[in-house]
């Protein structure tokens, strides 16, 4: 079997081999604007080639920027497009792929790489770990009022709420700028999120609102006209469905919800990407009437460099913590020290006694403050040396805001 990488040329048979794979069709023509794949970087794609010169497998990466905890912004590879035919499954080829993708990956300097899994056992053996989660929310319409707010400023006022902006509904092909940007500011201080590069928007790759597919969007301005959020749905069979909603405040996010939920002539509205834990349900008069479903993983991190990986990001608390950290799936297994002061860590191996053992899928879950340590030790996932070992990785680790992820690739 042979991986090579892949060039513009070789678009319609990648294409042709991933969908193969997952036993689908790619729409025609495969050339163009609007599909999912109109964004692919073929300079950082693989074809896996059977003895006879036939393409049996693919894999490639994005080029994305992640925040971090912290509010750190830093290059991170985003695997996308993995995929074997029926007939070659099971005799290596993906592993193999993995790890030549890995290699290419290190060898560039990369120190991040994420990725969404379409099966949850398959990538943990590969380093990868499940770092945020995100839910649905469905809303009956006639039990969608929201509540007045209850707590208010020192000054008197409202806390929350009362919004001096305004709420327009646009159609989507007339805004498609204020999208790009105002998602490009929530993603820089949302941790967890993805950058989606200039080039998704204008070849309208990916799912809506970035494709092409027809969306009323909602866009809320501040008092001072500057747009601060959005809400892209669409009505079907009586359902209102949000695609998203991207607010850079709590106040734009309500008040776009508001919106949505105002909707008449729908018997439901459904958030499909809605943080664990959102204050949503809370402000719902009627706590009851929102139903949460499909609480699933979505991005997962593998740390492609631990000591890199891990002075990366921002943390919230001083302290030491020894980790031992095993990679079996590259056979590598070392010991880091991780310095924290003043938010600020260094990372360096040490022989000092650990604190923590774990697999590097885990560290990846722990990575953005979405999984406590505490959580992976009583499951049996991670092994504590000491009492104090569970509490100090806690505090250490945790964020002041969850991570969450809602751009698909």
């Amino acid at each position: 079997m042979e991986i090579r990488p892949t060039t513009d040329e070789d678009l319609d048979v990648f294409v042709d081999t991933v969908h193969a794979a997952f036993g689908r069709f790619p729409e025609t023509p495969v050339a163009g604007d609007g599909h999912w794949w109109s964004a692919l970087e073929m300079d950082r794609a693989l074809l896996a080639l059977a003895a006879d010169g036939r393409p049996v497998g693919t894999a490639s990466a994005y080029s994305f920027e992640l925040t971090l905890p912290g509010r750190a912004v830093v290059p991170a590879a985003g695997v996308t497009s993995v995929g074997v035919l029926p007939s070659h499954r099971r005799q290596g080829v993906l592993s193999a792929m993995m790890r030549h993708q890995l290699a290419e990956l290190r060898g560039g300097g990369e120190f991040l790489s994420v990725l969404l899994a379409s099966e949850a056992t398959i990538y943990r053996r590969f380093g990868y770990g499940p770092a945020t989660r995100t839910t649905h929310l469905t809303v009956p319409r006639h039990r969608a009022a929201l509540a007045a707010p209850r707590a208010r400023t020192e000054a008197g006022a409202p806390a929350a709420g009362a919004d001096p902006g305004s709420v327009e509904v646009l159609r989507r092909a007339e805004c498609g700028e204020i999208l790009e940007e105002v998602y490009d500011r929530y993603r820089r201080s949302q941790p967890g999120a993805l950058s989606r590069p200039h080039r998704w928007w204008t070849r309208r790759a990916g799912k809506p609102p970035i494709a092409p597919a027809p969306r009323h969007v909602a866009v809320h301005r501040a008092a001072d006209g500057v747009p601060d959020g959005y809400a892209s749905y669409a009505i079907e069979s009586g359902t209102l469905t949000v695609d998203e909603i991207i607010a850079t405040d709590d106040a734009a996010f309500t008040a776009l919800a508001r919106c949505v939920l105002g909707h008449d002539l729908v018997s439901e509205i459904v958030f499909q990407h809605v943080p664990p834990g959102h204050p949503l349900r809370w402000q719902l008069a009627d706590f009851r009437a929102a139903r949460v479903s499909e609480d699933t993983d979505w991005l997962w991190v593998r740390l492609l460099d631990v000591p890199r990986a891990l002075a990366a990001r921002g943390w919230c608390t001083d302290g030491e913590l020894v980790l031992d950290v095993d990679d079996p799936f590259l056979g590598a297994h070392d010991r880091y020290l991780l310095t924290v002061r003043d938010g600020k860590a260094d990372c360096t191996v040490t022989d000092r006694e650990p604190d923590l053992s774990l697999d590097l899928s885990d560290l990846g879950s722990l990575y953005l403050g979405g999984t406590a340590p505490s959580t992976l030790i009583r499951a049996g996932h991670i092994r504590a040396h000491h009492p104090g070992a569970a509490p100090l990785a806690d505090a250490l680790f945790r964020t002041d805001r969850p991570p969450h992820c809602l751009h698909w690739f």
